[in-house]
């Protein structure tokens, strides 16, 4: 952390990214993650302008991705009163930030409805970067779940402000070396998930790294169709078919255990009510889709996790938010926190799942608040948020 902060101003970049129904917050996590970090600000006497994004509002305020009510509840998490911007580097900006006292806190609005944040053109994005850092004299980069990103307010903010990563930046680092560098062994990852699409360069890393590789969710029918079974009308992407059975020779290749589901639970069609079957994943009826792993696929993959050392995981292992599919997230979760390994979570929607479960956070080693960034991390990418505060 900064040292001499107190009586000055301190830009923290956090992730504030929570999913919303309507103005209601349905997971305060991310914002729950960033209170240790605004604290120790708020302790030491700093002027805390907090900055994050919400959605994808392109560019310009759109009141369905406004971070109002995530200022009421960090108003309620901190116990005192939160300034909330209406803009991100305007008038109202400028005066809320003005009006700061020694240990207070300010949100700044969504910083996504300003074009220059995510502009793929530097003059632009440079532009929108300078004015951010006039509202403040020093940097903390603390929102990991967007270091994978070469924004403004990410990228560039820090290289006009002396800075500092925030302990929740680092904690997630310090996590993710511990996967790449020497991790014990067994190391098993659990991946799963909608689509291969979105996790091919980490599987091909991670092949190179681990002893076991569990495979589920919809991801998991791309997989079984490159073996030859017939996959009904279950999630499929045609076109990484070859890439697929690229992996599965590459695992024998390199004799890394490649677990994919041995039953799943196939349904009529894809809603929470929908009628379903237990079927054998080499014999889903055509008219049919998979929305879950069937029991022995839950037994097969804790037993495949009873003896690790080491635990990544990443992606649901069904339709987690339909009661009746969601039976598969909730065994591989358990079999986690049953298990003695290092067990990490890889954000998004596995950390969702848990919360939605029930189940207890701390029952696992470490839940990342960033999915994607994790997933760029173990795929060997340098993640340009990182780059610019490690300057």
């Amino acid at each position: 952390m900064l040292q001499d902060v107190k009586g000055r101003r301190v830009l923290v970049r956090a992730d504030l990214n929570v999913p919303l129904d309507g103005d209601v917050i349905t997971d305060d996590g991310r914002i729950r993650a960033s209170l240790p970090t605004i604290k120790a600000l708020q302790e030491q006497g700093a002027k805390v302008i907090v900055c994050a994004h919400l959605g994808r509002p392109k560019g310009e305020p759109n009141p369905k991705y406004s971070l109002a009510p995530v200022a009421r509840r960090l108003r309620e998490l901190l116990g005192g009163q939160v300034a909330f911007a209406s803009d991100t580097v305007g008038p109202e900006a400028e005066a809320v930030v003005d009006e700061l006292h020694d240990g207070q806190v300010a949100l700044l609005e969504n910083l996504r409805y300003n074009p220059g944040e995510e502009s793929k053109d530097e003059a632009v994005r440079q532009a929108f970067a300078r004015e951010l850092a006039g509202l403040a004299e020093l940097y903390v980069g603390d929102g990991f779940g967007a270091v994978h990103r070469k924004h403004a307010s990410v990228y560039d903010v820090p290289k006009l402000l002396p800075h500092t990563m925030g302990g929740l930046v680092k904690a997630e680092v310090e996590v993710l070396k511990k996967l790449t560098e020497s991790p014990e062994r067994p190391y098993v990852v659990v991946l799963g998930g909608a689509k291969v699409s979105d996790k091919l360069g980490v599987i091909a890393n991670l092949l190179t790294k681990v002893d076991r590789l569990l495979i589920g969710g919809g991801m998991a029918y791309t997989f079984l169709k490159a073996q030859g079974h017939e996959v009904g009308r279950s999630l499929l992407q045609e076109d990484q078919l070859d890439q697929v059975r690229g992996f599965l020779n590459e695992a024998v290749k390199r004799g890394v255990e490649l677990v994919l589901p041995v039953d799943v639970l196939a349904a009529t069609h894809f809603a929470e009510d929908a009628e379903y079957e237990v079927v054998a994943a080499d014999a889903i009826p055509a008219d049919r889709e998979g929305l879950d792993i069937g029991p022995r696929t839950r037994e097969l993959f804790a037993s495949k996790l009873s003896d690790a050392r080491t635990v990544f995981w990443n992606g649901p292992m069904g339709v987690f938010e339909f009661e009746a599919f969601a039976g598969g997230t909730r065994a591989v979760a358990e079999a986690l926190i049953r298990s003695e390994a290092y067990t990490v979570v890889g954000g998004g929607d596995s950390a969702a799942a848990v919360r939605k479960l029930g189940l207890p956070e701390d029952g696992f080693s470490h839940i990342s608040t960033g999915g994607g960034a994790s997933l760029e991390y173990l795929e060997g990418k340098t993640l340009p948020g990182l780059a610019a505060l490690e300057d």
